[in-house]
């Protein structure tokens, strides 16, 4: 365990980190979607609208409308990488050991959680068995990226613990 954590500062500095890793992550995504094969991507609406249809859903009963699909999809991209920023700011501030791998671990373990279980436990997208090699490989290479910029930013503003 760290010695002095800094709870306030650590949550903090994970959540700014989380939003600039998302970033980071959605310019990743633009640039590797480009090397997935057509037939492995996939027609329908991403996770992230998917999940902003669910709420939307809840609470008005109808889905989101047309002309704001695109942007509720990245509006829960950064609110889900805002909080696991924060989650991550607080954790190292407990256990710096949670940083392995400069984020990276932290990162891959999201993927895992995420992609490859909430994603098609909520009904959001396919199982981990019905989908393509590439569609996992570039799930968890977008989850690296997100992992090390999210612990770049963080020791930026926390400093390394």
């Amino acid at each position: 365990m760290a010695s002095n954590p800094r709870p306030l500062i650590g949550l903090l500095a994970g959540v700014t980190a989380g939003l600039v890793a998302s970033a980071a992550m959605a310019a990743f995504q633009n640039q590797a979607s480009k090397l997935i094969p057509k037939e492995d991507q996939s027609n329908g609406d991403p996770a992230t609208v998917k999940a902003a249809d669910m709420v939307v859903e809840a609470t008005t009963g109808d889905k989101v409308p047309e002309p704001y699909r695109e942007a509720s999809g990245q509006a829960v991209h950064y609110i889900v990488g805002g909080v696991l920023g924060g989650i991550y700011g607080l954790i190292t501030e407990y256990r710096p050991e949670a940083a392995s791998g400069f984020g990276g671990a932290y990162g891959v373990v999201t993927s895992a959680l995420l992609d490859e279980g909430a994603v098609p436990a909520l009904g959001l997208g396919s199982g981990p068995a019905e989908t393509p090699a590439s569609i996992h490989a570039y799930g968890a290479a977008s989850h690296l990226v997100y992992g090390m910029v999210l612990e770049g930013v963080r020791r930026i503003i926390a400093g390394a613990r």
